[in-house]
């Protein structure tokens, strides 16, 4: 169905003092003039033209996996190298094929481990040999890793790239982290490495991966040079290596407050949207994505009181409305309709607190995934729209107003590029009046003056 928009002393005295104000203001303008060339805070700020990325891929899964990479991939835009152990067929639509270096002399040990992790650990070495220009960034990930180029930018620019930085995240797995390390980047979900740093990384990475035989992958032992070269992970939540199985749902509906950076293991889990294959799915988020970037997937919260429903809309991916008015903080903590590295289902095994999705079936919600988004012009707002995908209509709790017969729910939201440049904070929204038949309209907007998600 399309989606429509609705309107909704004494004179040598001053004279030397006016003298010497003048030098000092001269002095300190030429001091500002030095720091300015030399302080990258005074400098360009960093754009995606910035970037190298480097991606570890295998030949007999790149057919599959290019399509992933296809999604996010801007050629004329960005640049960077895919990294396979045996050539494949070009493509223009891609990265640049690069075939990593031989590193059969290095030692490899891992009983349940691929040597492939030798080779991939070395493309920040690589990339560093290949002395490209107006590089401030070496961005790694895997060929099943999607990412949000434009919120990656948005995380490296508070960053000062002539420092050394380490940037990324730890997987959700508690027990992953247990295993490898809580302070390591791991690679599916991509992380950064400032250049400097990647240079001072390549004159010494393959004597340090000489000393770590025994390790299973790639991003534990760049994680043990970095410890080497006493560089600590600077994280950011919005990379993810997503370790888990099942319906990603409820994890990405309840998103951190940060910009959605990267997505991982698009083979494991299902697929974002239900009905359709990950690849299809992910294109569907590519509309949003361009739209409104640095607001996807951020989670809005709030109250119909004269229906007492609850309703959660996470931009650009899906919306809930639950029976009863339910608190913020139980609200932002996702719900397990997923289950963990270790396929345990009670929550135990991951990073951060979940909630049961309800054994009653009124305690569960109506569920809608994006349909469409558009721009107007004329209220500078996207419009998108969730239809429903599953709706509880065994409930039999006694209400005025049942969410069950809501089969459309249309968000109008104005998009905010520099949302990331101030403090965090969740957006709020109110329901909207509509006229149309089966439909809930609400606004999402930065929360004004005293304006809170309060029942």
């Amino acid at each position: 169905m399309p989606l429509c928009l609705r309107d909704h002393y004494n004179n040598n005295d001053a004279l030397i003092r006016t003298v010497d104000s003048q030098n000092l203001v001269d002095s300190l303008s030429k001091n500002h003039t030095e720091v300015a060339l030399q302080n990258p805070s005074f400098q360009e700020r960093t754009q995606l033209k910035h970037v190298v990325f480097g991606i570890g891929a295998s030949s007999k899964l790149w057919h599959r996996r290019k399509e992933y990479i296809k999604i996010w991939w801007r050629p004329e835009e960005m640049r960077g190298f895919a990294w396979l152990d045996k050539p494949v067929d070009s493509d223009e639509s891609l990265p640049e094929v690069k075939i990593s270096s031989d590193t059969s002399e290095f030692p490899y040990s891992h009983i349940g481990g691929d040597r492939s992790a030798l080779r991939i650990s070395r493309i920040v070495s690589e990339i560093v040999r290949l002395e490209l220009d107006d590089v401030r960034w070496i961005v790694l990930g895997d060929d099943d890793t999607v990412f949000v180029a434009d919120n990656l930018v948005r995380v490296l620019s508070k960053y000062d790239h002539t420092k050394f930085y380490y940037i990324g995240s730890t997987t959700e797995s508690h027990t992953q982290n247990l295993r490898f390390s809580y302070n390591m980047a791991y690679g599916g979900g991509g992380f950064a490495i400032s250049y400097p740093l990647a240079k001072e990384l390549e004159k010494m990475q393959d004597r340090c991966i000489e000393r770590y035989p025994a390790m299973y992958g790639s991003d534990d032992r760049i994680h043990a040079c970095m410890s080497e070269l006493g560089v600590p992970l600077t994280k950011e939540v919005g990379f993810h290596q997503l370790d888990i199985y099942g319906n990603p749902m409820g994890l990405l509906s309840a998103h951190p407050i940060a910009p959605l950076v990267t997505l991982h293991h698009l083979d494991v889990m299902d697929p974002i949207f239900p009905n359709v294959d990950q690849s299809h799915a992910l294109k569907r988020l590519k509309m949003p994505m361009r739209l409104d970037s640095a607001g996807l997937i951020q989670q809005s919260i709030c109250y119909d009181k004269t229906r007492n429903w609850t309703i959660s809309n996470s931009w650009g991916y899906t919306a809930h409305i639950y029976r009863g008015l339910i608190r913020a903080i139980d609200m932002e903590m996702p719900t397990r309709t997923f289950l963990d590295w270790y396929r345990v289902g009670d929550g135990s095994g991951l990073i951060f607190n979940t909630r049961p999705l309800g054994r009653n079936a009124c305690e569960r919600p109506s569920v809608y995934v994006l349909s469409n988004a558009v721009f107007n012009n004329a209220t500078n707002k996207t419009a998108s729209e969730y239809v429903v995908s599953k709706s509880e209509t065994s409930c039999n709790w006694k209400m005025d107003h049942d969410p069950s017969s809501v089969y459309r729910v249309e968000v109008y939201k104005k998009p905010d590029p520099n949302l990331w440049d101030k403090p965090p904070r969740r957006n709020c929204c109110i329901v909207l009046p509509t006229q149309k038949e089966g439909t809930v309209a609400i606004d999402v907007h930065e929360c004004k003056e005293g304006e809170t998600i309060e029942i």
